[in-house]
């Protein structure tokens, strides 16, 4: 497999608005459709949200998809048919595993739950979607806090199937060809991506610099075929980046 970067810029990306959400999405997503891009390796969605305080996602189903949710800014509420709910907040890894099948909603209402006064501050939130290596099992959730991880610099392993994270993960997820990391880099902090088949870089915050690409402004994504270890570095005021590391890809 020949190595290839494709750099894919902020605006070039569908866009969704609807008052109360403001959504970009990297792939085919809803009425957005484009054949030539679906999905890239085993990343079938990866949706950048703005969701207005009071608002949010009404429940609906999902089946046979490993959803991961990770705030930015705010708070968001998960709710779900299995009996989950809580507030999902920066720094906090979360998976709802569809399996077999599932309802959960999503909204910007969090003193629903705490008893704290109404606010108006809107909730940012990426959400990737990757499909299970074994179809039909049982729908799942898990949460855990990695603000302390992450303060320590460097890579933090958010969510992996893969059998080498199996103890440095903090959630799992149920496809063993894929995991996604992510870092908050200090000003001009350097990294290495992964080594593999497939990695997807996306710049959740901030600005950074990878070895061979160029400059990755926020809202900006990477996707390598063949990575071999390129190094990012961030920006004078830090960053936040998320990169998924693949060993397959869809059919």
């Amino acid at each position: 497999m020949a190595s290839t970067i494709d750099l894919r810029r902020a605006d070039e990306r569908f866009r969704t608005r609807a008052g109360w959400l403001d959504s970009k999405h990297s792939f085919s997503f809803s009425h957005h459709w484009d054949p030539a891009n679906t999905h890239f390796g085993l990343l079938l969605v990866s949706n950048d949200d703005t969701v207005a305080p009071g608002t949010g996602f009404d429940t609906h189903p999902h089946r046979d998809m490993e959803i991961i949710t990770w705030v930015l800014d705010g708070g968001l509420v998960h709710q779900d048919s299995e009996g989950h709910n809580g507030v999902v907040y920066p720094g906090l890894a979360q998976r709802m595993s569809a399996g077999t099948g599932i309802l959960h909603s999503e909204k910007n209402d969090s003193w629903t739950l705490t008893g704290e006064p109404a606010h108006r501050d809107p909730v940012h939130f990426v959400q990737m979607w990757t499909i299970p290596d074994t179809a039909g099992i049982a729908p799942g959730y898990e949460q855990l806090d990695i603000n302390d991880q992450l303060s320590r610099g460097g890579w933090t392993t958010l969510a992996s199937g893969m059998g080498k994270h199996a103890d440095q993960r903090a959630i799992g997820i149920r496809q063993k060809h894929a995991a996604l990391h992510v870092a908050r880099l200090r000003p001009d902090e350097t990294l290495e991506l992964a080594t593999a088949p497939f990695v997807h870089l996306y710049a959740a915050r901030g600005e950074a610099a990878v070895e061979g690409a160029g400059l990755l402004r926020q809202g900006d994504a990477l996707r390598i075929t063949a990575a071999e270890g390129q190094r990012v570095t961030a920006g004078p005021e830090g960053a936040e980046l998320l990169q998924w590391e693949m060993t397959a890809a869809l059919d």
